[in-house]
């Protein structure tokens, strides 16, 4: 479902979308929402040196990134609360050889505590994709009294 089609999401798309500007580590890695609905995320990262393992793959540490944050994401566009991964159980499938790496998100159970999360991950290599990983995540969702404290004194 689009925003345009949900007119309630637009305000949690925006929400998601500044957050996700102010993740440190999602800029350091270079990565990008790409695809944002509700129920559903995807996150993709171009190929650079500075991603790979010493046989030229993406690192599974990249894979494991971004499925913690995909899965994240498409939790909290369920119902717009702040989310965190209480666990995730990821299986790499194959190598990811290519010029991107693309993480497909979507909830499976959305929850007031706890959502299912799956994902899948593939490599792009000369415009065909291969499924290198799936995962399926248990993500807390979080209160307002919770989101707040995190975020600490105001500045």
């Amino acid at each position: 479902m689009r925003a345009e089609a949900d007119p309630e999401f637009a305000p949690i798309a925006e929400r998601i979308h500044t957050n996700v500007g102010r993740q440190g580590f999602m800029n350091l890695v270079g990565a990008e929402l790409s695809e944002l609905s509700r129920g559903t995320c995807t996150i993709a990262v171009e190929r650079r040196p500075e991603l790979l393992q010493q046989h030229g793959f993406f690192h599974g540490g990249v894979t494991a990134f971004l499925v913690d944050n995909a899965t994240t994401i498409a939790a909290a566009t369920s119902r717009g609360q702040s989310a965190l991964t209480a666990e995730y159980k990821l299986n790499l499938l194959s190598p990811a050889v290519g010029e991107k790496l693309i993480c497909r998100a979507r909830v499976i159970k959305p929850g007031r505590q706890v959502s299912v999360v799956a994902a899948d991950v593939f490599c792009v290599n000369d415009g065909v994709e291969k499924h290198t990983a799936t995962a399926l995540a248990s993500i807390a969702m979080l209160s307002e009294d919770v989101a707040a404290i995190m975020k600490g004194p105001a500045a």
